[in-house]
């Protein structure tokens, strides 16, 4: 059991500790573990995964459930009615299709507004979610955080102790509504409140009581910690802004005894945190098109945020425009990933620079243009490797872009074996990826002399991949769709794969976590 789950909240934090001591020694009940076996600094995703999907709705708590996150912070606030609903602003300008103030509408006339088109139209159906609904989603899948923005204490109580939800949340308020809360819970509900270091500690303990205190990055210190573990209080690190939200805060915070990270980039801390503790892992890992869950797909900012991952290969898909240039693109149509219209071989470079890469995904990605290969390439920096999808490309191009940016050692390139042999005429330091179906196409494939294979996910085994291994050729597998599990990921590794392509890499990163703990 974590050190977070022993010291999780105290049973009965309404009743004042006469001291520090005896309310260390007080029994605690234990937070649900979203992820087990539990880690030991958590992560808390401000206004759920809001970097892929309208904060606060549905789609933004599934996503943390789906990237594996703890905890999901979340508004919220009463309605004209005296009701609880899922918002964080004040008014609803800009995060719905409505406008004036939340409280100015009853819950239904709020659940009728249109939440989600807002980000992008493919969340047309996002709704606003009443407390009540967002604990039954969450309940058993991912903690909650609630971020008391105007709340009728009694009613949030019952409310939590209805869904049977005492163990997955935590009520962050001012003191006096965090005091009506545990008054009206009788102390069932845990609470958190936020710590300044010029607040006289004892009798903020003592008076606020909290089950846990966010205390700003700035001020998290070794000491600070162990002083709040020593009262069997959780210590959360805020770590949001441009000035806080990146590694080195991450890290730091975390040695410090942090016990949760609030943050806007739940994976790149999660990510940065498990690089720091396991610097070896067993198995590399290919961001498909980019990061594509939480960038659009085969655009720049999806690249970068690939590599700020800590993404072993970006793969990236090439097509040539109609007068010759290359471009990022997966699909032989700007239609699906661009505000166009038309085949990438019937546009110019001009026009496909025009279009509107990114507003499909999200707001916060609107302007964003369809790249070149050449600034794909340069986006990589100079430790992440290329995964090149030969679209529709000719070997020549691909094998100066190479050349041009120093790739030699740092790429693959995937089409078919006869398209890798002609690669490996024009240099014999081009890596073609052809593809493997079956065990027994690996002779005529092995002819071609190919620097790996992109096996079929099911296809692949343990025989296999000896069998590629015995003639010198990596095994590259896209765990895509149903594939996309710790387990899948697991067992590939255990059989010694090489690469894995995915679209979530912090399930990927999750077997990673579990392979290393199996191995101290």
């Amino acid at each position: 059991m974590s050190h977070i789950t022993r010291r999780a909240f105290l049973a009965s934090p309404a009743v004042a500790a006469s001291s520090l001591s005896a309310r260390a020694g007080e029994k605690r009940l234990p937070f649900f573990e979203p992820v087990a076996p539990p880690r030991r600094v958590q992560v808390v995703a401000h206004r759920g995964l809001a970097q892929l999907a309208p904060e606060n709705t549905r789609f933004a708590v599934e996503a943390c459930a789906g990237d594996l996150i703890e905890w999901a912070e979340i508004g919220v606030r009463l309605t004209k009615d005296g009701k609880h609903v899922v918002f964080y602003d004040d008014r609803l300008d800009g995060k719905t299709d409505g406008s004036g103030p939340a409280a100015g509408l009853a819950l239904d006339r709020l659940q009728a507004l249109d939440a989600g088109t807002w980000f992008a139209p493919r969340f047309a159906a996002a709704r606003l979610l009443s407390l009540s609904e967002a604990l039954a989603l969450a309940k058993g899948k991912v903690n909650l955080s609630l971020d008391c923005k105007s709340v009728d204490p009694e009613l949030l109580a019952r409310e939590v102790q209805a869904a049977g939800m005492e163990q997955q949340v935590v009520a962050l308020a001012p003191p006096a509504t965090l005091a009506a809360v545990r008054k009206a819970s009788r102390g069932a509900v845990p609470t958190i409140a936020e710590y300044r270091p010029a607040s006289d500690f004892g009798t903020f303990i003592t008076d606020v009581a909290p089950t846990a205190v966010e205390i700003g990055a700035a001020d998290v210190t070794p000491e600070l910690c162990k002083t709040f573990r020593a009262a069997g209080v959780i210590v959360r690190a805020n770590t949001l802004g441009a000035k806080w939200d990146a590694p080195e805060t991450w890290l730091k915070t975390a040695a410090a005894g942090a016990d949760w990270l609030k943050t806007d980039n739940p994976g790149g801390a999660r990510t940065a945190l498990m690089r720091e503790r396991v610097t070896k892992w067993p198995v590399r890992v290919a961001h498909h098109r980019g990061a594509n869950r939480y960038a659009p797909e085969n655009t720049l900012p999806a690249i970068r945020t690939a590599v700020g991952l800590g993404a072993d290969f970006v793969e990236i898909d090439v097509r040539t425009t109609k007068d010759g240039k290359f471009v990022l693109m997966h699909d032989s149509t700007v239609n699906r990933t661009t505000n166009g219209k038309g085949k990438v071989a019937d546009l110019t470079l001009d026009e496909i620079r025009k279009l509107d890469a990114g507003a499909w995904f999200g707001k916060p990605f609107a302007g964003t243009t369809v790249p070149t290969l050449d600034e794909a390439l340069a986006a990589l920096g100079d430790r992440a490797s290329v995964y090149l999808d030969a679209k529709d490309v000719g070997p020549e191009a691909l094998a100066a872009a190479v050349k041009a940016h120093g790739l030699f050692d740092r790429h693959v390139v995937y089409q078919s074996a006869e398209y890798g042999a002609r690669l490996k005429k024009l240099d014999a330091r081009l890596r073609p990826l052809p593809p493997l179906k079956t065990l027994a196409d690996l002779e005529r494939v092995a002819e071609t002399k190919p620097y790996g294979v992109d096996a079929s996910w099911r296809a692949l085994s343990k025989e296999l991949i000896a069998a590629c291994h015995a003639k010198g050729i990596q095994v590259f597998a896209d765990a895509l769709g149903l594939n996309e599990s710790v387990e899948q990921y697991r067992r590939a590794m255990a059989w010694g794969i090489d690469v894995i392509q995915t679209d979530h890499p912090l399930r990927v990163l999750r077997a990673v976590e579990l392979d290393a703990a199996t191995r101290r």
